[in-house]
């Protein structure tokens, strides 16, 4: 079945950076496009973050980032892997949020992993 782990996350500062990093099984990652959404107290989840899956020699992969996240946030995959990363760097508090990834979209059957807490404050 599907499985993903997100990690990385943690408490950091306005300015800081964190990397996280999502190990998935179950599917065949290497063709999925995935993403990196969150999930702040009281709001939706919403998605921050996709890459395609670049899974030939012919192929590359591209990414879109959210507004508010674009130009501080980069998504990055290793297919031989199976995991995602998203470095999120110049952080603000606006970003506390649990993150969580997923494939884009969400594909039927595809249980969501526990997230990975990021909070940030001074």
């Amino acid at each position: 079945q599907v499985q993903l782990v997100e990690s990385g996350g943690g408490l950091v500062q306005p300015g800081g950076s964190l990397r996280l990093s999502c190990a998935a099984s179950g599917f065949i990652f290497s063709i999925e496009t995935m993403g990196w959404y969150r999930q702040a107290p009281g709001k939706q989840r919403e998605l921050v973050a996709r890459i395609t899956s670049g899974a030939t020699v012919y192929t590359t992969t591209t990414t879109y980032y959210a507004d508010s996240v674009k130009g501080r946030f980069t998504i990055s995959r290793d297919n031989a892997e199976k995991t995602v990363y998203l470095q999120m760097d110049n952080l603000k508090p606006e970003d506390t949020a649990v993150y969580f990834c997923n494939s884009v979209p969400v594909g039927s059957g595809y249980s969501w992993g526990q997230g990975t807490q990021v909070t940030v404050s001074s």
